[in-house]
C-alpha cells in the first residue's frame, strides 16, 4: 500500500533551474514537443515547445546515440544533457544533448507549419485544425492574454468582496426577452440555453450582497460578422446597495485597470511576442447617448438615422472621436434610450425615456453593457405591464423582488471582444478557442 501526499518529483528540472544559474555547466533534462529542427552541418538544433515557451536544444554529431533522421516534428521527447549560456538562444540558455528518450511519435506529418514565426494560412484552415493551429507560438500567445484578462477579472473582484457564483446555462427562458434564443427540449418540457446569468446574478445580489461570474452565454442570432458569436464567454458581475448606476462604470474601470497591470507584470513575454500596446485606463471618460451620436455626426459629418440605438459604424465614429479628441481608447457611453433597454433596467427618474445604463467601447466596439435595475416590485411589475409583458416564467424571479432587494446594478463584459479589440485583430473568432456560429459547430 502507499499514500499519496500531493507531492511527486519530477525527472525534468525545473523550469526556474534551466533559467537560473545553479545548472549552469551541469547536467538537466528537459521535456517537451519538438517545434522545429534547424541541421546546420554537424549539428542541429531541436526548438522544444513547453508551456512556458520554446527552449532550445543541440544535437551534436558524435554525442548521441539516436541517429537524428529517427527525429521527427511533433514529436514528444525527454532529453538530457549539459545546460550551457548561449545569448542567442530563448531564455539566453542551450541544452546540449547528450541523450533523448522518445515519449510519443506522431502517426502523419503536421498539416500546418505552425513553426513559422506567423501562422500564414487563412482563418478557415486555423479553424479546422484548431488543435494544431494553436501550437503556433503567436496563436498560443492570444489565449495567455485572455487568461489574464480572466484572472483579473477574478482577483479584482475577489478583492472587492465579491462571491463567484455559477449559475445555470439550461432555463424555462431567456433573461434577454427576445426570440434569440437557442430552443431544446429538457426532458419533453421546452427549455432554452441562456442569454445572461441576469436574473441568476439579481436574486443572488440579495444573498452575498455583490457576485461575479465567468462562463458561457448563447444567442441564437443569424449574424455572420467578424464581431458576433453565437457561443461566448461573458464576464458578469452584480453589486448591491450602490448610489448610482456611476458605481458600476467606476468598478469596471478599477478592473480594466488591474487587468492591464497584470498584463504588463506577468504577461510580458505575450505582450512582446503580439507586439502589443497595451491602453490607458487611468480615466476613462463618460458621455450621454444623444450627446455622443450627435457629436460624431457633427464632426464626421454622418445623418443621424437611428435615434434609439447606435450602428457599428457609430461605434466606431465614437471611438474614433474620443482618440482624437482626448486620447481615449474607451469611452462609456450612457443614458441608452428605455425602448433598446430589457424591462429591468432602471429608468432616469429625471427623464423616463432613457436609463441608468451603460455601453463601454473599445477602440469603437461595444464591450460590455450595464446599468442599474429596478429593485423595487412595485415598479419593475408596472414596467412589465407598460411593455405588455407578463410575469409568466419568471414568477420566481419576481418572487424575490416581493421580499426586498436592495439598490444594485451590474454588468457583462464579452471576453473575446475585449481580447479583439486589445490584440488588434480583425475577426473575433481569432481569440475564441473553438468558434461557434453559423458555420462552426466543430471541432
Amino acid at each position: 500500500m502507499e499514500f499519496i501526499d500531493g507531492k511527486w518529483k519530477k525527472k525534468e528540472s525545473p523550469w526556474e533551474e534551466l533559467t537560473g544559474d545553479r545548472l549552469i555547466d551541469r547536467e538537466a533534462v528537459v521535456e517537451g514537443a519538438v517545434h522545429s529542427i534547424r541541421k546546420m552541418g554537424e549539428v542541429a538544433f531541436l526548438i522544444l515547445r513547453r508551456r512556458e515557451g520554446l527552449f532550445q536544444t543541440v544535437y551534436e554529431n558524435g554525442q548521441v546515440e539516436m541517429p537524428l533522421s529517427e527525429l521527427k516534428e511533433a514529436m514528444t521527447v525527454r532529453v538530457r544533457g549539459l545546460l550551457c549560456k548561449e545569448e542567442r538562444a530563448p531564455h539566453k540558455r542551450e541544452l546540449r544533448i547528450r541523450g533523448i528518450e522518445i515519449l510519443s511519435s506522431p502517426a502523419e506529418p503536421l498539416p500546418l507549419a505552425i513553426d513559422k514565426w506567423k501562422l500564414d494560412t487563412s482563418l478557415e484552415a486555423k479553424l479546422n485544425y484548431r488543435p494544431i493551429a494553436l501550437r503556433n507560438v503567436k496563436e498560443r500567445a492570444k489565449f495567455k492574454i485572455e487568461e489574464a484578462l480572466v484572472r483579473a477579472f477574478r482577483d479584482f473582484l475577489y478583492s472587492q468582496g465579491f462571491a463567484e457564483i455559477h449559475t445555470p446555462k439550461i432555463g424555462a427562458r431567456g433573461a434577454e426577452g427576445g426570440a434569440n434564443v437557442f430552443k431544446l427540449s429538457y426532458f419533453h418540457k421546452p427549455a432554452v440555453l441562456a442569454q445572461s446569468p441576469q436574473f441568476y446574478k439579481q436574486m443572488m445580489v440579495g444573498v452575498f450582497d455583490r457576485v461575479f461570474e465567468t462562463g458561457p452565454v448563447f444567442r441564437a442570432e443569424k449574424h455572420n460578422t467578424k464581431r458576433h458569436l453565437n457561443e461566448y464567454t461573458s464576464l458578469d458581475f452584480e453589486m448591491g446597495y450602490i448610489d448610482g448606476f456611476e458605481e458600476i462604470m467606476a468598478m469596471e474601470t478599477g478592473y480594466l485597470r488591474y487587468a492591464m497591470e497584470l498584463l504588463k507584470n506577468d504577461y510580458e513575454q505575450e505582450l512582446s511576442i503580439l507586439q502589443v500596446q497595451l491602453p490607458d485606463v487611468s480615466r476613462i471618460p463618460a458621455v450621454r447617448f444623444d450627446q455622443a451620436k450627435k457629436l460624431a455626426a457633427e464632426k464626421y459629418g454622418r445623418s443621424i438615422r437611428n435615434p434609439y440605438d447606435l450602428e457599428p459604424e457609430e461605434e466606431a465614429l465614437i471611438g474614433r472621436y474620443f482618440k482624437e479628441e482626448y486620447n481615449a481608447d474607451f469611452v462609456f457611453i450612457t443614458h441608452y434610450p428605455s425602448k433598446k433597454r430589457p424591462f429591468y433596467a432602471m429608468d432616469d427618474p429625471e427623464d423616463k425615456s432613457c436609463t441608468l445604463s451603460f455601453d463601454l467601447l473599445f477602440r469603437g466596439l461595444e464591450v460590455t453593457t450595464g446599468g442599474q435595475r429596478i429593485h423595487d416590485y412595485h415598479m419593475l411589475m408596472e414596467k412589465i405591464a407598460a411593455r405588455g409583458m407578463s410575469g409568466e416564467g419568471m414568477e420566481q424571479y419576481l418572487d424575490t423582488f416581493k421580499h426586498g432587494m436592495p439598490p444594485h446594478g451590474g454588468l457583462g463584459i464579452g471576453m473575446e471582444r475585449l481580447a479583439m479589440q486589445l490584440l488588434g485583430e480583425e475577426n473575433v473568432r481569432e481569440v475564441c478557442l473553438f468558434p461557434r456560429d453559423l458555420n462552426h459547430l466543430e471541432p
